[in-house]
């Protein structure tokens, strides 16, 4: 089997099964697990997969919001470093947002257990994981609970965040574009995106790079709203360029 048969093969399988597993398909290719993890990648690149631990799942799955179980298995590594690179830009004081997400949700794990902060989250982990911070003042917004993404929206956390002044908030996004901006797949956590965004006076977007270049239904803000963006070496270096040109502030992890 040629190599683009072979890629055509994966990538009707993933679209029909929803994700495949590396080592069952090489053992069904008869090639090696190398060989299909770098299938994997480059159909990745094209948009249309994510890679996960041990195989990947097809985009299209992607656009109705996954569990944050699902989430949580996808580009770890990749989180784990762009949650580093965001914990050296927290104030030494002030007031910081954590918006949820599986990116997001890292973050506390890089934080200074001593550190003095005021923290305003939407998300349950978070909220669990800075729990036992000693010189952390941590305030919850309230809202309507959403499962898939253990995290609260609604006009409760949007009327609270008007009322709010934020000096650095990192934000989650399901995808981003140049050309569209940031967006997400549900309309309510758009809005309260937006109403974060909104009351922060500096805002980073932590995305790893299989976020950059996606686009979902409803746009939160466009590349001018936020400030910056975190994201990880996976990106092919044609998006860094164009990433750099439309945000002023990108770090590579």
């Amino acid at each position: 089997m040629y190599l683009e048969e072979r890629r055509r093969v994966l990538l009707e399988r993933v679209r029909q099964q929803g994700r495949v597993d590396v080592a069952s398909e090489a053992a069904e290719l008869g090639v090696t697990t190398e060989t299909v993890r770098k299938d994997l990648v480059h159909l990745e690149r094209q948009g249309f997969v994510t890679r996960t631990h041990g195989g990947a799942i097809a985009v299209q799955r992607l656009g109705f919001e996954p569990v944050n179980e699902v989430r949580e298995s996808v580009m770890t590594d990749e989180k784990i470093r762009i949650a580093k690179a965001a914990a050296t830009e927290l104030p030494a004081e002030g007031a910081v947002l954590i918006d949820s997400g599986t990116t997001t949700a890292l973050l506390p794990r890089f934080m200074p257990t001593d550190i003095a902060l005021r923290v305003v989250t939407n998300s349950l982990h978070i909220m669990n994981s800075l729990a036992a911070f000693p010189n952390i003042t941590l305030m919850h917004l309230g809202g309507v609970f959403r499962p898939v993404s253990q995290s609260t929206v609604g006009l409760w956390t949007t009327d609270a965040l008007a009322e709010l002044r934020i000096d650095l908030a990192f934000i989650g996004a399901n995808g981003f574009s140049v050309d569209h901006g940031y967006t997400t797949s549900d309309q309510t956590e758009a809005e309260c995106k937006r109403a974060m965004v909104k009351a922060s006076r500096r805002s980073i977007a932590l995305l790893d790079h299989s976020k950059i270049g996606a686009s979902y239904f409803h746009r939160f803000a466009t590349p001018a709203d936020i400030d910056g963006v975190i994201t990880d070496s996976g990106l092919d270096a044609d998006l860094v360029d164009d990433l750099q040109q439309a945000v002023a502030h990108v770090v590579v992890a």
